[in-house]
C-alpha cells in the first residue's frame, strides 16, 4: 500500500499545529515585549486607566442644533435637498429646518451671508430648546 505525504499545515495534523501556534502566540500577547532577565530595566506596558468616569453625552437640544444648523446651511447653499429621513432628520426637526432657512434666505437678501449663518446658529438653537422643552420627538405621531 502506497502511503500518501500531506503537505504541510494540511489535514487534522496540520491544522491541531495551526490551532496550537495560534494558542502560543495569543497567550505571549501578540507578541508584546516582555522581561527578560532579573537584570532587564523594561516592562511590559500596560493600557492607560482612567479612574475618571466617561463624558456624559451631548443634551439633545445640543444634539439637534448641531444637525438642524448643518443642513440649513445646505439647504440655503443649495446644495442639497432630500427629505427628513435622508438627512437624518426627526419630523419636528426638519419643521425647525424649514422655518430656520426661510427666515436665512431673507436675512441674506437683506443683509448677507455672514448674517444669515449668524441667524441659523440663533434660530436653530431657540427652535431646539423649544422642541425639548416641550417633549421632543415621541409626543405625537411621526414626531
Amino acid at each position: 500500500m502506497a502511503t500518501r505525504r500531506l503537505r504541510p499545515g494540511t489535514g487534522r495534523l496540520g491544522a491541531a499545529l495551526l490551532a496550537g501556534v495560534l494558542a502560543g502566540v495569543l497567550a505571549t500577547g501578540c507578541g508584546a515585549p516582555a522581561a527578560t532577565g532579573a537584570d532587564d530595566t523594561h516592562t511590559t506596558t500596560q493600557p492607560a486607566t482612567s479612574d475618571a468616569p466617561p463624558a456624559p453625552p451631548a443634551p439633545p437640544e445640543d444634539l439637534c442644533t448641531r444637525v438642524v444648523a448643518h443642513w440649513s446651511r445646505e439647504v440655503l447653499d443649495g446644495t442639497t435637498y432630500g427629505d427628513y429621513q435622508s438627512m437624518g432628520l426627526s419630523n419636528g426637526q426638519y419643521e425647525i429646518l424649514r422655518n430656520v432657512v426661510d427666515e436665512a434666505r431673507a436675512e441674506k437678501g437683506r443683509a448677507g451671508a455672514a448674517a444669515a449663518d449668524a441667524l441659523i446658529d440663533r434660530r436653530a438653537r431657540e427652535g431646539c430648546v423649544a422642541w425639548y422643552r416641550s417633549g421632543g420627538p415621541g409626543e405625537g405621531p411621526w414626531q
